[in-house]
């Protein structure tokens, strides 16, 4: 029932967070039989899109102009006739023309859309695959109740990076963070309390939140279960780039 206009999403300058009950669905240009829920996207001032989207069964997501990042929520997809589940991810070049299809069933998964800025002398990088849990678990800053997980390699041919963190309950990022580097985050379990700018929000499995360059940030994980999200961030270029 809505509850006479109260939600805990909110928008500021330099972040949004957005809970299942404000999304909007609607289908973007070439989908068949799927919707998107879309996130961020430059309107709100990212330079990045990210949207969760929804298929149902014989569900297309078509081939996207810029360089694209997707990762399986549930569900199976099917990328060029080979199959994704849970936990599984791909890249796709820009000019990508792989075919995303939910052939098998109602699929769900996390997409994330740049445009590539390409740097002299390094070659554009090519389309992977991969598994979230065949990634190393690094503990961050030697935390053992703090593991990051790299998806995308790091290497200068990716202008972004994207990670799932996971905080055993209790857990906190070491430090309030403030840098150039602008956020995508979706919240896959769990939840706790993300402080953004000069806010404190509860963020459970399910929301998402965006983070603009340097907007104060940190989070702590609360409740009986890990809390774990898969965040986004452009990586590997100087701040001038682009800005010319």
């Amino acid at each position: 029932m809505h509850e006479l206009g109260h939600t805990r999403s909110a928008r500021r300058p330099d972040h949004i967070l957005q809970t299942p009950d404000t999304f909007v669905r609607a289908s973007l240009p070439g989908m068949r039989n799927a919707t998107a829920i879309v996130h961020v996207a430059p309107a709100a001032g990212a330079r990045f899109t990210q949207y969760t989207a929804e298929f149902e069964k014989g569900g297309v997501l078509p081939a996207a102009g810029e360089q694209r990042f997707l990762y399986m929520l549930d569900g199976e997809l099917e990328i060029d006739g080979r199959p994704m589940g849970a936990g599984d991810y791909a890249y796709f070049p820009p000019g990508s023309d792989a075919r995303i299809v939910a052939a098998a069933g109602p699929a769900r998964a996390a997409v994330i859309e740049k445009p590539y800025q390409p740097l002299p002398n390094v070659r554009a990088p090519q389309g992977f695959r991969g598994r979230e849990s065949a990634a190393e678990a690094i503990r961050l800053m030697g935390d053992p109740a703090l593991e990051v997980r790299s998806l995308v390699p790091d290497d200068l041919s990716f202008d972004f990076a994207v990670n799932t963190m996971t905080y055993q309950p209790g857990a906190t990022l070491p430090m309030v963070e403030i840098h150039l580097m602008e956020h995508g985050l979706l919240m896959l379990s769990g939840g706790g309390i993300y402080r953004l700018g000069d806010s404190w929000y509860p963020a459970f499995a399910g929301d998402f939140i965006w983070m603009a360059p340097y907007c104060p940030q940190w989070f702590g994980a609360l409740g009986k279960v890990p809390a774990k999200y898969l965040i986004y961030k452009d990586w590997n270029r100087h701040p001038l780039e682009g800005t010319r």
